[in-house]
Order: C-alpha cells, then sequence, then structure tokens
C-alpha cells in the first residue's frame, strides 16, 4: 500500500506543496469503496453465496467466537430483514451445506443456526485478514487524524442517507 496522494494540482515543478482538495478526498474514498467491494465480491464468488448470506455467516462466525449462540429472529435483527427473509436464507444456506440447525439445549422448541464448512471459514478468514491489515493501515496516525477521518466518515454517513430520504421525499 502506497501513502502516495493523487492531487488535481497541476503538478508544477516549483510547487513543493501540493495541495489535496475536496475532490481528491472523494476520488480516494471512491477508490477505497470500489476496491472493498471488489473483496467482498471475490469472496461471495469463492462461497457462491449472496451478500446477505456473508452476513449471516459472518454474524454466526462473530458470535462463536464470543460464545453466544444464535437463533433466526437474533439474525434477522442483525441483518435488519424480515422474519421471511430470514427464513428464506437460513433454508438456502443449510441446503448449501454453510449452516446448520441445532436443537437449543436451553428451549425445547428453539433452533439455534451455527457456521459449518472448511471453504466458507477459510474465505472468511481471508476477510478477516483483510481487515487486519486495514487495522495496520491505521496504526501510523494519530488520535487526532483518526478522530478527523471517524468525524468525516460519519458525515458522509450522514450525505448518503440524506439522499435516500430526499428521495423518498419527492417520490
Amino acid at each position: 500500500m502506497t501513502s502516495e496522494v493523487r492531487t488535481s494540482a497541476a503538478g508544477f515543478w516549483y510547487d513543493e506543496d501540493p495541495r489535496v482538495d475536496a475532490l481528491d478526498v472523494l476520488n480516494a474514498l471512491r477508490r477505497y469503496r470500489s476496491a472493498e467491494a471488489a473483496a467482498q465480491r471475490r469472496a461471495r464468488e469463492a462461497l457462491g453465496i449472496g451478500e446477505n448470506a456473508l452476513l449471516a455467516l459472518r454474524a454466526l462466525l462473530d458470535a462463536e467466537e464470543a460464545g453466544r449462540s444464535v437463533n433466526a429472529k437474533d439474525l434477522a435483527e442483525q441483518l435488519d430483514i424480515t422474519a421471511a427473509s430470514t427464513s428464506a436464507l437460513v433454508d438456502r444456506l443449510v441446503r448449501s451445506g454453510h449452516i446448520e440447525r441445532n436443537p437449543d439445549p436451553n428451549d425445547r422448541r428453539g433452533v439455534i443456526l451455527t457456521a459449518t464448512g472448511g471453504s466458507m471459514r477459510q474465505v472468511l478468514r481471508v476477510i478477516d485478514q483483510l481487515d487486519a491489515r486495514a487495522i495496520e493501515a491505521t496504526d501510523h496516525l494519530s488520535s487526532d487524524d483518526m478522530a478527523v477521518i471517524v468525524a468525516f466518515l460519519d458525515e458522509m454517513v450522514r450525505v448518503v442517507d440524506g439522499v435516500d430520504s430526499l428521495r423518498r421525499r419527492s417520490a
């Protein structure tokens, strides 16, 4: 990973202080989003599953690592999808061998969902490695720099969320 900043400055040989402007920041953000989306797509393709399925598998593995059990209702809440969508998703993941339904030891009518499959775990490990490398990329930043970045990204979330609400209001 390079720390070179691409700017829209003309690049005159006597310009010792190339300026980074808003367009440069937004272009860097777009490049990052594209790279992250491509990494997620490669993981989904390796597993032969969709985005919600990958999120579900990750949620199950995170819960397993934390020593928590997950049922379909928990999964629906985490993914913010309906009970019907969750049921269809779980059915697909069970058929494909990515998850199992197990009896809940605390509720004889309940069902606990668990992740399975060596290849699936391998792909999720790759995603976790990407996350770890992303954390390493921030290690050199000062607390003040991190605060600026977090504030910027939070503002971008508000901007993007605002676009959705504007579209709904105009419809």
